[in-house]
């Protein structure tokens, strides 16, 4: 039995005609989804780095509209059975170059063509059993959800730690102000202390300038009991 034709695959298909870009570059994107399911083609487009891969993903996208609305189809049953480019017109445009020449510039164009169908019940259930396995959420908008969830979850912690390092920041700076308090008044105690010391100090000078005034006067005593001697 010959195999049907890629163009007449059953299925449901959606197709963007005359992009911009060439098949060349449209194919090596469409061999990445070729024959995956829905919501795996479009994690591997948004992580592709090519322009055209926004463009292919609005043709799928668009595919798997056609088969929930018009085919009453599950989108998370679905697969890409057939993914394809062909090459449209190619517009000519020139160039003006040195002595009067004219280069040729071709802008190429293509036709994407992307079927989706549902996917087999053994590999439905293999996909599904894989997914409980691993914990995964089986669509692709609960999944994002998920993703969403497990941020906000992330940054509320995020949050919870950096408010208790704040604390803890606080808390040490009020211990070192109280430490710091506590060396000032020590600081004070000392300076006292001294001011004691030198006052003692003042003290004892005095006492010794008083003594040598005694001594001067003695002396001047003895000198004019002894005038007073000879003058007899």
């Amino acid at each position: 039995m010959t195999a049907a034709k890629t163009n007449e695959r059953p299925g449901t298909r959606a197709q963007h005609r005359y992009a911009r870009v060439s098949a060349y570059k449209a194919r090596v994107v469409l061999d990445l989804i070729r024959n995956q399911p829905v919501s795996t083609a479009l994690e591997i487009l948004d992580s592709v780095e090519r322009d055209v891969a926004a463009t292919i993903r609005k043709v799928l996208e668009s595919a798997v509209a056609n088969a929930e609305h018009n085919d009453g189809q599950v989108a998370d049953e679905l697969a890409v059975v057939a993914c394809y480019a062909d090459e449209g017109p190619t517009l000519k445009r020139f160039r003006p170059r040195a002595r009067g020449r004219a280069s040729r510039i071709r802008k190429r164009t293509c036709h994407i063509t992307v079927i989706v169908a549902r996917m087999e019940d053994a590999e439905l259930e293999r996909l599904q059993a894989r997914a409980a396995a691993g914990g995964r959420v089986g669509s692709a908008q609960a999944a994002a959800a998920a993703r969403r969830d497990r941020v906000a979850r992330s940054r509320a912690a995020k949050a919870e730690r950096a408010a208790e390092h704040d604390h803890d920041h606080d808390h040490d700076h009020d211990h070192d102000e109280d430490h710091e308090t506590v060396e000032a008044v020590e600081a004070e105690t000392v300076e006292v202390e001294g001011d004691e010391v030198e006052v003692e100090v003042d003290e004892v000078e005095v006492d010794e300038v008083e003594v040598a005034a005694e001594a001067d006067d003695a002396d001047e005593a003895d000198a004019a009991d002894d005038e007073s001697k000879d003058d007899a």
